[in-house]
């Protein structure tokens, strides 16, 4: 992504909803039930392209695929990668842990209820190769077709690998989440390679706190992100920074969130990571204060800021004075060039798991835009 020249661009953190009839399909092939490929490919293809119409529709400058081929952002790998043969991962979220009835309703969703996380067995290796470039394909065509310039599709971290399948192969952390680094470039160079943005779903830096770190101290989850940040960085070795973007996350449920690792403590470690832009969490009532750290500070050459100035949990419109209003606080600290405006998460994290009606998911984007405008009218005033 590069830097703002005239007005402030707009973009989102990947998944979007997605048809209902692609849904059913897209839950038969989780639960084993042999969906014919050839026609499973077809109506990917096509909703890849109703997506990026509509996306162009709602005035988003930097659109991609709403991750239509995925059962979800991360698990999709296992279907990627071998290696993948053992039981099922289990969380606990310390957050929902203090309130028990509320987490039975969040691991019940039809979208969690379903997910398939198989802890790693067996040696990773890349089983299929073809499924990167389809998404590459797929997405060219309708970007071509609406006429747009360019696009991104998003890709699980080693870290956030190692966060939902677990290790029982390699002999500790560290050489797992380089191993996964070895077999992920592929996909990362088929993305970068063919001229698209890839952005880099980095849940582990944040949400992994109070997930998969939760007995550590601050000190040692530190340590910890730093690792995967360095096995980040390997397997981007040779990818210009320029065409990638990192997503942090707090995990996108409807939760308390009230154990989240604040930005302070993690943004030194997510500016370490390769990719020149950074997507965070900037809207929802746990985050939306945060924007004040960069009073203190300062964000280094060539980085750029994509705060969530819309919710992904929350089925209200935001108006488009208070987007214009989140977005300036941004750029009077640093700088309307460096400041992309973005949504907190995605709307279709898991095939099935909805929480806004699509219809306001739209609406949503369309007032993203408008804030943008908004904004832009502002702070390029000449």
């Amino acid at each position: 992504m590069k830097p703002n020249s005239e007005r402030f661009h707009t973009t989102h953190s990947g998944s979007l909803p997605r048809p209902e009839d692609l849904v059913r399909m897209m839950y038969a092939k989780e639960n084993g039930v042999p969906v014919e490929p050839v026609a499973l490919a077809a109506r990917i293809q096509d909703a890849v392209r109703e997506i990026v119409r509509r996306q162009a529709k709602a005035g988003i400058d930097h659109s991609n695929d709403g991750e239509l081929s995925k059962p979800s952002y991360a698990t999709y790998i296992k279907d990627r990668l071998s290696g993948f043969g053992g039981t099922d991962n289990r969380f606990v979220y310390q957050d929902l842990a203090d309130f028990p009835a509320l987490a039975k309703r969040v691991f019940g969703d039809p979208g969690r209820s379903r997910r398939r996380t198989p802890a790693c067995n067996a040696p990773l290796a890349v089983h299929d190769a073809q499924a990167a470039k389809n998404d590459v394909a797929n997405l060219k065509a309708a970007l071509a077709e609406s006429g747009a310039s360019g696009g991104f599709l998003t890709a699980a971290s080693p870290g956030v690998v190692s966060l939902f399948f677990r290790n029982e192969y390699y002999p500790d952390e560290e050489a797992y989440l380089f191993a996964i680094a070895d077999v992920m470039r592929h996909e990362y160079r088929a993305i970068t390679d063919a001229g698209l943005d890839l952005q880099l779903d980095c849940p582990d830096l944040a949400m992994g706190r109070h997930i998969q770190y939760a007995a550590l101290s601050l000190a040692e989850f530190r340590k910890r992100a730093q690792m995967h940040v360095a096995a980040l960085n390997h397997a981007l070795e040779g990818i210009a920074p320029e065409r990638l973007r990192l997503h942090l996350c707090w995990g996108n449920y409807e939760g308390p969130h009230h154990y989240d690792v604040p930005l302070a403590d993690i943004i030194d470690i997510a500016f370490c990571a390769r990719p020149a832009a950074i997507s965070f969490e900037a809207a929802n009532p746990r985050h939306a204060h945060e924007w004040a750290l960069f009073e203190k500070v300062k964000l280094p050459e060539g980085k750029l800021l994509i705060p969530g100035v819309i919710e992904s949990k929350s089925n209200f419109i935001e108006h488009p004075q208070l987007i214009a209003q989140r977005i300036g606080r941004y750029a009077r600290l640093v700088g309307r060039e460096n400041v992309v405006a973005g949504s907190d998460c995605g709307f279709g994290t898991w095939v099935g798991q909805a929480a806004v009606d699509p219809d306001v998911v739209w609406a949503k984007l369309a007032a993203l835009a408008e804030g943008a405008r908004i904004a832009s009218k502002e702070f390029w005033k000449s």
